[in-house]
């Protein structure tokens, strides 16, 4: 008879690539994942995996079953939740994924919050990846700036986040104002890498920004914050960590930027375990009571160059 155990490995190591990755997310050494794997493909007499340059691909008969396999894991976690939801207790671990900008400096003081009030809560604070580069163990609780694709979550508006459009002092001083009506011509810009889920602040600066050059793609605001900070471009920035920026200024925009919503999501069967619904509750009340700062006027100061 397979064991799970066994399949859940496979499936690490089949989104993953590597062993040493699967090891990483599955909180086990990279000679644990090796000896399943290989326990699991003698089981099966077949291999599922086969090394390569680029890492670890599937064989055709991985191929065959990987989705049957991903079927397995989702029911193995509905049932998880199931059971999850008669528990009572106000302690216990919430894995809470989000960006390290508003881990950083949004959900921190309800974190804060939650251990003064509940100090039988452990908090894991975990990067928000996408759902297909996932480990098989999900987040209970997700924090974004894009909106929840899946079906199986309960979401909710948290409130906004201003953008502005900001440049170093000293980068505005070598390269002059931008031209937003020329397309930013002879600027530097500093964007994000995700390209699969395209926000309505990308779309604003393709449309505005088309003739400048693209001179860094990040894979968080904080890395573009200080990039941009250092002198390395233009670049649309939230506004309640870079107006703040003594370096930065932010710049007059002929069209207003469209702000981001703050989306917070949970699984339909967790969302009223006690623990999940105050983890819930704090985080939104950190958000909410943040939202003149998160989304301030969108006057330009009066003493900023035009």
């Amino acid at each position: 008879m397979l064991d799970w155990d066994d399949l859940r490995f496979f499936l690490a190591v089949a989104r993953h690539g590597t062993l040493a990755t699967a090891a990483k997310h599955l909180h086990v050494t990279q000679s644990t994942v090796s000896r399943r794997l290989t326990s699991l493909q003698e089981r099966m007499g077949v291999r599922l995996l086969q090394r390569s340059a680029e890492g670890y691909m599937l064989t055709l008969a991985g191929q065959s079953i990987m989705q049957r396999v991903e079927r397995v894991e989702a029911e193995a976690l509905s049932v998880e939740r199931a059971v999850s939801g008669h528990d009572v207790r106000l302690e216990g671990q919430i894995r809470v994924a989000s960006s390290q900008m508003l881990t950083s400096h949004v959900l921190a003081g309800g974190f804060a919050t939650l251990h003064a009030r509940y100090p039988g809560l452990l908090i894991e604070a975990v990067a928000d990846v996408p759902r297909d580069a996932t480990t098989t163990v999900e987040p209970d609780v997700a924090v974004r700036l894009r909106r929840f694709e899946q079906h199986d979550l309960i979401v909710r508006s948290l409130g906004t986040i201003a953008f502005g459009l900001y440049g170093c002092v000293a980068y505005l001083g070598r390269h002059g104002e931008p031209d937003l009506g020329n397309g930013c011509a002879g600027h530097q810009l500093i964007t994000l890498l995700d390209e699969r889920d395209p926000s309505a602040q990308a779309s604003w600066l393709t449309q505005h920004a088309d003739r400048a050059h693209v001179a860094l793609r990040a894979d968080s605001y904080e890395t573009q914050h200080w990039v941009a900070a250092c002198g390395g471009g233009l670049a649309l920035l939230p506004r309640f960590r870079a107006d703040a920026e003594p370096g930065l200024r932010r710049l007059a925009t002929p069209m207003p930027i469209p702000s981001a919503e703050i989306w917070l999501g949970v699984h339909r069967e967790n969302r009223q375990v006690p623990r999940v619904r105050v983890v819930l509750d704090c985080l939104a009340d950190a958000v909410r009571s943040r939202s003149s700062i998160l989304n301030p006027p969108a006057a330009i100061p009066a003493d900023a160059p035009a």
